[in-house]
């Protein structure tokens, strides 16, 4: 008999792919990554490596632990497994994944016996099932059904990173991270970004290059030589490296930073002319240095990222959350912005589908002003946006420089190369209460 204070928290939800493949997604390493919603606390630090009677632990900060036993007695493949929390008591926390064939599709069910109080339970398992049924729709476009690849990732520590691995190995292809340190097992590699080893890339399908010093921070002398050297020559290095191992497809990271830091209210494309200053000097050559003879190259110039685990919402949501957030400078400045699991979705078709070369757009179909983003955050977050933030104050923090070009910038970008693609998220709104769990 269930205690009194143990409350149930349960949700189906119809997912369009057979119950042995839903099942099977949940088998395979990063699943435990893509179902933790990035407003919740924690970081998984170790995956479970069999549902049946394996052991995940999510890391709450502090030395703290959150520890989730698979219960053997509580498994039958495809259609059920069960995590029991083993730590932290006098919490308890059962957890049952069932699904169950409906045709050619699946039920999904996720029940949870906890005396954890509070709405978080209900919205994390509400993402939990969205997060589910689009990355399976993704996995399921025309481009990527039926392939697997080997696909080496650099960068895959960063907030991009961190998102699109799990994404690629739960899809059934094998990732390779390119690491500066010593490799831990099979799947890492180590990368010299000066010397690149000749054999680095051997038997790989595809590169993802993410790497890169931060653009954040004030625009000294070695800030921005920290920006440049990251980039161009390391590109250079490892795109020749990747033509020379006969690698079929090179995806670079980029920045929608090469249209100039003020282009008023012109629309540009892929095919607009770069800008002037610094950022789109510096992300003109990281292209170019990327532009070998050999593989299919791919520049993804990349919009504001929208995800709590890092870049501009990660600083800006607790101030917001606080009711002390509002518009940045005039608030007529254009934001190219996307969903991060909109961006991992971009990164997913540019490298399966041959059609795409060159430069290509990562941004939502609907840019925003500056004002219209500050009145869409404070709303998603049921908090005023009444306090603007004066120019003065980036320019304080990032010198001249660095706030025109970042956090001043305006850049109406659209996605023409993507024209046909199915985002997710098309509206702010819808995004940022995905990736806030409201």
């Amino acid at each position: 008999m269930t205690s009194p204070l143990v409350r149930v928290h349960s949700l189906t939800t119809r997912i369009d792919a057979p119950v042995e493949e839903v099942f099977e997604w949940h088998r395979r390493p990063g699943a435990i990554h893509r179902l933790m919603p990035p407003w919740m606390p924690g970081e998984a630090r170790v995956e479970a490596t069999d549902l049946a009677d394996g052991t995940a632990v999510i890391s709450l900060g502090r030395g703290v632990d959150w520890v989730a036993r698979h219960d053997p007695a509580a498994y039958e493949a495809p259609h059920l497994f069960t995590d029991r929390l083993a730590s932290l008591r006098p919490l308890s926390w059962t957890h049952r994944h069932e699904f169950a064939a409906d045709g050619a599709a699946t039920l999904v069910t996720d029940r949870i016996e906890t005396n954890v109080l509070g709405r978080m339970v209900d919205r994390m398992i509400a993402y939990r099932h969205a997060q589910l049924g689009a990355d399976l729709a993704a996995h399921h476009r025309t481009y990527a059904a039926g392939r697997s690849l080997t696909i080496a990732v650099t960068g895959s520590s960063g907030t991009v990173g961190q998102a699109l691995v799990p994404f690629l190995t739960t899809g059934g292809h094998r990732v390779i991270r390119l690491v500066r340190g010593a490799p831990e097992g099979a799947d890492q590699r180590r990368w010299d970004p000066s010397a690149p080893a000749p054999d680095l890339l051997d038997g790989v399908d595809a590169v993802v290059h993410l790497a890169g010093a931060s653009i954040a921070g004030r625009f000294t002398a070695a800030h921005k030589a920290a920006i440049r050297d990251s980039r161009i020559e390391p590109t250079r290095r490892l795109a020749e490296a990747a033509a020379r191992s006969g690698v079929h497809t090179f995806v670079g990271a980029s920045a929608i930073g090469i249209y100039g830091a003020n282009r008023r209210n012109e629309v540009l494309t892929e095919s607009s002319a770069p800008g002037t200053g610094f950022l789109a000097d510096v992300v003109a050559d990281w292209e170019a240095a990327g532009r070998v003879d050999g593989p299919r190259n791919v520049a993804v110039r990349t919009g504001i990222v929208q995800t709590p685990a890092g870049g501009a919402l990660r600083l800006q949501r607790p101030l917001f959350a606080a009711g002390l957030g509002g518009r940045l400078g005039s608030g007529e400045q254009w934001l190219s912005w996307i969903g991060i699991d909109d961006l991992v979705d971009v990164y997913h078709r540019v490298i399966l589908d041959e059609s795409l070369t060159g430069p290509v757009n990562a941004v939502a179909p609907e840019p925003v002003t500056s004002r219209d983003y500050a009145q869409t955050l404070a709303h998603v977050l049921h908090r005023p946006a009444l306090l603007p933030t004066p120019a003065l104050g980036p320019r304080l923090l990032l010198g001249k420089e660095g706030a025109e070009e970042v956090a001043l910038a305006s850049q109406r970008v659209e996605p023409v190369a993507l024209a046909d693609h199915e985002f997710r998220h098309p509206t702010l709104g819808a995004a940022l209460r995905h990736v806030l769990g409201r």
